[in-house]
């Protein structure tokens, strides 16, 4: 717990020092000023994270987190648990969705086996984190222990930290766990906070009736895990996942090297709104890749005021989404070094 507080405290606000420079250069580029709109500004926050008006792209990584999850005995999910431990297998083959993005994009997946409820042998180019094999269900008391919670946050610390040691300079969010958006729509609901109803969707593509189910499941969830919930630690680990935590450890440590982080959808939001309430400033360190087409993405924005770079209707995770935005971020970057300025090319600025 210790080592937790030593890296909130280590993480400083984004600061405003260099925000004129680059925005003078960003002006001085030959195109009306603004014309770029949103790469401009992520341009922008890119150097104001990287703390530099000469930003530069190193390696770019997404971590896809894998977890099993308890809550799935309410037949919460469209899909049964084994699944999980298949999609990691088809992701180290290198035939996922988010394998075929991360290769367009330029990244490399790596996958986390943080709680997957099956031992892997005999499976090579698993990153092996594993807290235990899935977490307990949240209908009938709390996910995991405190110190599980702090244990799966430590492993996405570490892996951010060891990143930026290779040299990554972007960082993206992924996941897979069936069951998963129950316990992230547990996690909106409490730390938002906001109406179960309201950020609880069909996940994998439930029934009608099942989605009934699901929300009556979040509510019993809360309600048993009342007087575990008063912080956000304790919240995750009364209501969450191991490979949530994993995320929002991963952002806690990129942010503590100050690394920009890609969230991806749904679940990785969750994750992110848990690092956030641990630490105001990290809201700062992210760009938010896309908004799912799970229901209860967009009132997470419009509550949490963030902006989505895509809307593509997606709702798989994996880091899919993080890794098309990864395209966009660097194209931004390229446009801020590489495009020509009106005092270099001679061009006439307007009257």
């Amino acid at each position: 717990m210790e080592f937790l507080k030593q890296v909130i405290h280590s993480i400083p606000p984004i600061g405003d020092e260099l925000r004129t420079e680059i925005q003078t250069h960003l002006d001085d580029l030959t195109k009306p000023h603004g014309s770029l709109g949103r790469l401009e500004e992520i341009a922008m926050k890119y150097c104001m994270i990287t703390q530099t008006s000469m930003p530069k792209l190193g390696k770019k990584k997404i971590f896809t987190f894998a977890a099993d999850h308890g809550v799935t005995d309410e037949g919460i999910s469209a899909y049964p648990k084994a699944v999980t431990s298949q999609m990691v297998k088809n992701m180290l083959e290198g035939a996922a969705a988010i394998n075929v993005l991360a290769r367009h994009s330029g990244a490399e997946v790596c996958v986390v086996d943080i709680g997957v409820d099956d031992e892997f042998k005999g499976v090579s180019g698993l990153i092996g984190r594993k807290i235990r094999r899935g977490t307990d269900n949240i209908a009938q008391g709390p996910a995991m222990t405190q110190s599980e919670a702090v244990r799966a946050l430590r492993v996405g610390i570490d892996l951010a930290r060891s990143a930026y040691d290779e040299g990554v300079s972007l960082i993206g969010t992924g996941d897979m766990g069936i069951g998963n958006t129950t316990p992230s729509s547990a996690l909106f609901a409490a730390l938002l906070p906001c109406e179960v109803e309201k950020i609880t969707g069909k996940g994998t593509g439930i029934s009608d009736s099942a989605l009934l189910n699901k929300i009556a499941v979040i509510r019993r969830a809360l309600e048993v895990n009342r007087t575990s919930i008063p912080e956000p630690i304790e919240t995750l680990a009364a209501l969450g996942g191991f490979e949530i935590a994993g995320i929002a450890g991963l952002i806690l440590g990129a942010a503590s090297k100050r690394v920009p982080v890609v969230v991806d959808g749904f679940i990785s939001s969750a994750g992110a709104l848990v690092a956030c309430r641990m630490c105001e400033s990290i809201k700062d360190y992210l760009f938010f890749s896309h908004c799912s087409n799970e229901k209860g993405h967009k009132t997470f924005f419009s509550i949490f005021d963030a902006w989505p770079m895509l809307d593509l209707n997606m709702r798989l995770g994996e880091g899919t989404g993080a890794a098309l935005a990864m395209n966009i971020i660097e194209a931004s970057i390229k446009i801020y070094n590489e495009m020509a300025t009106f005092s270099s090319a001679g061009v006439d600025t307007k009257n």
